[in-house]
């Protein structure tokens, strides 16, 4: 297995530079994952291709406006972009800038100073405020689009999902972002059941794999969360013979941490904590029955999750099927629903 595997070529114009209005109007490739099927529908179609019973699992993290722009006490502008809060006053980041090495001394726009403590990796650092940032990211702070976007974004509430609850993301849970209310209570009057985890998303999540053999590259770690309420839920959920539908890889990686420690007669147990769950193909899923999600960058572990659930010819040939049909791609792009019936 090699990280070129994973590439394929994506004309410029398929990425998806602005939200689908409204949200649930945007596409839909339905593909059976046991038998290769393909088929082609809108979003508001998940309605018929879930059953009563089923349990949509959604991450209700919530998106912060995390850019920020600061000065150098010494001069110069300087570009901030949180990534992982670490305690009420530090939080590692990326800082767009010359020499901002560790003790360089900066002031936030509109915001606290703040001093760079450690260096992790190239642009990547920790930095600590003199006061909790959280309270002035309101007027300091700018939504923090992927870098493969360059459309401004007209409402902030277009790349946050309208079940966000908890703070702490750098990036939305993008397969969130094809749901409305409209949608949610449509599949709650036929029968379907929800619950919630949370799993704070980081911009590495985007990040290509670079090294030749994806076994050797290093797993971002994200802070995830899953209740007992939660477990509770999924473990009625499998004894009614229904189906826990992951909604986007970020609930993936919580649900299958949360089923590392679990014994095979109680599914998952609740967690929270960091994950360093990295799934490649070969990966054996233990609480997943099928996923929503949407398409995902070449070389991006995001794609070679995908793969290890439906097989990586079946994604191959998919992303395609896709590719031929101009689907959007990527954050503000269609979906996918991979099943097995």
């Amino acid at each position: 297995m090699k990280t070129d595997d994973f590439y394929y070529n994506l004309p410029q114009e398929l990425i998806a530079q602005t939200p689908i209005e409204p949200r649930h109007h945007s596409r839909l490739l339905d593909l059976n994952r046991k038998t290769g099927e393909i088929l082609h529908r809108h979003f508001y179609d998940i309605e018929q291709l879930l059953v009563p019973g089923d349990l949509l699992v959604l991450n209700q993290t919530k998106v912060i406006p995390a850019r920020i722009h600061a000065h150098k006490m010494s001069g110069g502008r300087i570009e901030i972009l949180l990534l992982r809060k670490m305690d009420s006053l530090t939080w590692e980041c990326l800082i767009g800038g010359k020499r901002m090495g560790v003790g360089k001394e900066f002031v936030v726009e509109n915001g606290p100073e703040g001093l760079v403590v450690e260096e992790i990796l190239a642009a990547k650092k920790k930095i600590r405020f003199e006061q909790p940032i959280e309270s002035f990211l309101g007027i300091a702070g700018e939504m923090p689009l992927p870098p493969y976007i360059h459309e401004r974004l007209e409402r902030q509430d277009r790349y946050q999902t309208v079940f966000a609850k908890t703070s702490g993301s750098a990036a939305a849970p993008t397969a969130g972002l094809h749901f409305t209310e409209e949608l949610l209570n449509n599949l709650s009057d036929k029968g379907l059941n929800f619950a919630q985890v949370t799993l704070h998303v980081g911009l590495d999540t985007f990040a290509p794999v670079t090294e030749d053999d994806p076994e050797q590259h290093h797993i971002h770690k994200e802070w995830c969360e899953l209740t007992e309420e939660t477990a509770d839920l999924i473990r009625k959920t499998r004894a009614a013979g229904k189906r826990v539908i992951a909604v986007g890889t970020t609930s993936v990686r919580t649900l299958e941490t949360a089923a590392r420690a679990a014994s095979a007669d109680r599914i998952v147990e609740s967690f929270q904590g960091d994950t360093d769950l990295y799934i490649l193909p070969g990966f054996t899923f233990k609480v997943v029955d099928a996923m929503i999600t949407n398409f995902h960058l070449p070389r991006s572990t995001l794609l070679m999750l995908v793969s290890a659930f439906a097989g990586k010819q079946t994604i191959d040939q998919a992303y395609q099927a896709a590719i031929a049909e101009k689907y959007r791609f990527f954050s503000f792009g269609d979906a996918m629903f991979i099943h097995m019936d």
